[in-house]
């Protein structure tokens, strides 16, 4: 596959407060992925990554509410898997120093060649699709990246919304959601009622298999991870 193939296929969220900065190089490199979104402070940043979920943040090092370590900080809190890269100034390297406790994998000094952070995007983009698969039950897997399930290898057909909700799942402790949350994530500022809800999950378990969702007595739905009743 192609570097452009790879970037493609990726979300990349830029978070700069240099607003001419940050029109640069989302005109430099923004058009080769599947969506390049910019945020202008890292309190922005952090509520467009929890919206967006992207595969990778940009983040400048310098900015006012948040810091990018900061904001690295709390990505990783969140979705540890995700990579963050930091671009700084020079007078900033000092601080690069806590970028490997907040788990940064690259930092760029400014100013710097976009080229230079497309061709590293394409290095990540192997690393990123190889850790974005999850085991679930065997036979399946779900793929992060592109919100698909899979049985066996094979694609699981769901809606937008379905395989949204695995992903929620999955994003979440214990792989557990209360059924309010559901509603508010999936449905939003729609009113849903329980029926609505246990058809939809009756859906999902028809479509992958009535194991996979877990009922917890009522109060909320839960990702199965072992083995399948077969398996015993």
């Amino acid at each position: 596959m192609s570097c452009h193939a790879k970037l493609a296929r990726l979300k990349v969220l830029l978070v700069e407060d240099e607003a001419r900065l940050a029109g640069l190089l989302k005109e430099a490199i923004g058009d080769y992925f599947a969506r390049f979104s910019v945020a202008y402070d890292g309190i922005e940043g952090l509520a467009r990554f929890r919206e967006l979920e992207p595969d990778v943040v940009i983040t400048d090092i310098t900015m006012p509410r948040m810091t990018g370590l900061e904001l690295a900080e709390a990505v990783k809190k969140e979705r540890p898997e995700t990579p963050v890269v930091i671009l700084s100034a020079y007078s900033d390297k000092e601080k690069l120093l806590g970028a490997i406790d907040a788990g940064v994998v690259k930092y760029f000094i400014k100013p710097f060649d976009p080229e230079e952070v497309l061709a590293y995007l394409c290095e990540l983009a192997d690393k990123i699709k190889r850790s974005s698969t999850v085991p679930l039950m065997p036979p399946f897997a779900f793929d992060l990246q592109s919100e698909q399930l899979f049985k066996k290898g094979v694609l699981v057909r769901l809606s937008r919304r379905e395989s949204r909700f695995i992903a929620q799942l999955l994003h979440n402790p214990n792989h557990y959601l209360s059924n309010e949350a559901i509603k508010a994530l999936l449905w939003e500022d729609e009113e849903v009622s329980d029926e609505r809800l246990r058809t939809f999950i009756k859906r999902v378990r028809q479509k992958s298999d009535k194991a996979l969702i877990e009922n917890l007595s009522g109060q909320g739905y839960a990702l199965n991870m072992g083995l399948s009743p077969e398996d015993g």
